[in-house]
């Protein structure tokens, strides 16, 4: 790999860079893969025999634990996660291990025991949406945003997959979200950025890199953070990140925000040894960069701000509405949800969906400001005859673990997730779940003399195992 002249020259004199290092580490470094936990679907302890963990990818042999996250795992060789079914059923995400850093700078700025509400402006692809859910308690609101509408679908389907009940996916501008003003106690900013941090993975990017292209990116973030910064509430938490290694897309806009927005500097803690660099910008704010010569990872920079001004949320005289449920209706689906789960369930166009009860008054807010793609979990549709199921409840956390199910060796699994024409053995009947290693992948109907795949046909494994 050539890395750009004109980056390495810029980079000169930054706190933690190391010329030589940081080019043998692009030439010849050893590639990491890394994966994340779902912790609503696994338990993540000291025992590495626990019943799902024994045969997960992230409890092979030669796995080591990512230091600053508490899902994280380092894994020896990259496998094939395409055919892992317990990749498809959620029970983990495949994140870069800097990006994990995440969890600790939510951690030690903010509370995690309050009920929150949390955006992410630049969701998709999904990696720190489902890290914040992992994180937030279930009273809290995690909006899920990206403004780009063909990377919509990649954000809503590892939501999905993810299974939390607590999320709302928008796709707006970050400038829609000033009408939401003072309302979000955290934002996560991954701003778009000339992406110089994503090399080593990406390497057909540092044809693309350029100084012109660094300062573009610098003012596209100057004018995302002044448009959605109205919708953070008084002493609320901006956590801003980058893959970028450009001091004018990290130091120069902290001190942009400190200086034009009046925030103030949030101080993080980290662990001596894994080699995270403290940086600072001429205003003082903290930084913290992520060099792959340094740690078991690629490029990152992020940072904590804190909001100074602000005034009390005043919610829209004109709110959404929500389509309640009757009684009858939630009669009917009771027996499809975790007993002891506290809902409210609403109609959108043809399906019922469940929302967390304590966000029964979120919604109508965000209806009134926001164009909403998603909104809780969509349970199915109520027909004259019968319930009919949506993946979505499959695969989320408030599913009834005492339906029908129907265990699937590794090859039936993906059988099932290719929608091959294939039959169970067993006799099944109506709708049954279908499950490998403990874990929802989807639904089949099963009728006299055949067997119908509901796995969604768009998400279907379109080539074979070599």
């Amino acid at each position: 790999m050539i890395l750009p002249k004109a980056l390495l020259s810029s980079l000169d004199g930054l706190p933690g860079f190391d010329r030589e290092a940081f080019e043998s580490v692009h030439a010849a470094g050893p590639q990491v893969t890394s994966v994340r936990v779902n912790p609503g679907k696994v338990a993540v302890g000291t025992d590495a025999r626990g019943a799902h963990r024994a045969t997960g990818v992230w409890a092979v042999a030669g796995a080591e634990r990512v230091p600053w996250s508490s899902f994280g795992y380092y894994l020896p060789a990259r496998p094939s996660f395409t055919f892992d079914p317990l990749f498809h059923a959620g029970t983990y995400y495949v994140q870069e291990a800097s990006s994990m850093f995440l969890e600790q700078a939510l951690r030690q700025t903010t509370d995690l025991t309050r009920s929150l509400r949390v955006l992410d402006l630049c969701g998709a692809p999904g990696g720190k949406s489902t890290l914040l859910q992992s994180l937030l308690s279930a009273e809290s609101l995690l909006v899920s945003n990206e403004v780009i509408r063909n990377r919509v679908h990649i954000l809503e389907e590892n939501m999905v997959k993810w299974g939390g009940a607590n999320t709302v996916i928008t796709s707006n501008d970050p400038a829609d979200f000033r009408r939401l003003e003072n309302y979000f106690d955290v934002m996560v900013v991954d701003a778009p950025c000339s992406g110089s941090g994503l090399f080593r993975r990406e390497p057909e990017a540092t044809a693309e890199w350029s100084p012109g292209s660094v300062q573009l990116c610098h003012q596209r973030q100057q004018r995302i953070l002044a448009d959605c910064w109205p919708a953070l509430c008084q002493d609320g938490i901006l956590i801003y990140s980058t893959c970028s290694y450009s001091r004018e897309e990290n130091e120069d806009i902290l001190d942009w925000i400190v200086g034009d927005l009046g925030a103030t500097t949030c101080r993080l803690e980290t662990l001596p040894d894994a080699g995270i660099v403290e940086t600072t910008g001429r205003s003082g704010a903290y930084g913290y960069r992520f060099y792959p010569d340094r740690v078991r990872g690629e490029g990152l920079f992020i940072a904590c701000l804190r909001k100074n001004d602000g005034a009390a949320f005043t919610a829209p005289r004109k709110k959404g509405v929500l389509e309640k449920a009757t009684r009858k209706d939630e009669e009917r689906i009771a027996g499809w949800i975790k007993p002891e789960t506290s809902l409210v369930y609403f109609h959108h166009q043809e399906l019922i969906y469940g929302l967390p009860a304590g966000l029964t008054a979120e919604l109508p807010i965000l209806q009134s400001s926001l164009y909403l793609k998603r909104a809780g979990v969509p349970l199915g549709k109520l027909s004259v005859k019968e319930f009919i199921p949506e993946h979505d409840l499959a695969l989320s956390t408030l599913i009834s673990p005492t339906l029908p199910a129907l265990a699937l060796s590794r090859e039936e699994a993906l059988q099932y997730l290719r929608k091959d024409e294939w039959r169970p053995a067993g006799e099944h009947r109506g709708w049954t779940l279908v499950q490998y290693e403990g874990h929802n992948l989807g639904w089949i109907k099963a009728l006299p003399g055949r067997v119908n795949n509901y796995y969604p046909k768009e998400w279907r494994i379109l080539k074979r195992e070599s």
